[in-house]
């Protein structure tokens, strides 16, 4: 390979600020206009509230592992903070929740316009005929019985998305 000449560090950033140069004028120009408009799209928000902790970090697992961004709650008050800081596009809702239960919840954020178009789906052990009546009484889009079944929730929460 031939010797350069001159100083080597400052031979090398010529060198080097003249390819950069060089690649610069061979990119695509993009005005700003049309970056503006371009729509860059986002992984969905999931909001997993659920008390139990080993439940809500499974969830939290396995739809971050699908591609989505979660947050998760485990009781009301952590739910109130995570719906102002976020744009969460899905909730999945436990109904056993201390102090304020999923039914509760649910009812409080549907009275809000800026809220009550967030899909919820409740996620529970009670899963009697009553309990999903109420449930979809107060809301929800659709309703996964605990122990759930990995493709089942997967499925909903696609489907329910797909859907908004």
């Amino acid at each position: 390979m031939p010797k350069k000449e001159g100083s080597a560090p400052e031979s090398l950033k010529q060198r080097i600020e003249s390819l950069t140069q060089e690649r610069m004028r061979q990119q695509e120009v993009v005005s700003i206009n049309s970056y503006k408009n371009k729509k860059v799209k986002t992984a969905p928000t999931l909001l997993v509230v659920e008390d139990d902790e080993s439940i809500r970090k499974a969830l939290t697992r396995i739809f971050f592992d699908e591609g989505y961004v979660v947050v998760s709650a485990a009781n009301s008050t952590e739910l109130s903070v995570l719906l102002t800081e976020h744009k969460i596009n899905l909730i999945l809702l436990d109904i056993g929740l201390p102090w304020v239960n999923g039914f509760e919840l649910a009812t409080l954020i549907k009275e809000y316009d800026s809220l009550k178009e967030i899909p919820i789906i409740f996620v529970s052990g009670q899963n009697d005929i009553q309990t999903m009546k109420k449930a979809f009484k107060v809301g929800a889009h659709d309703f996964v019985s605990k122990p759930f079944q990995l493709e089942k929730i997967k499925k909903t929460v696609s489907t329910v998305l797909q859907l908004q």
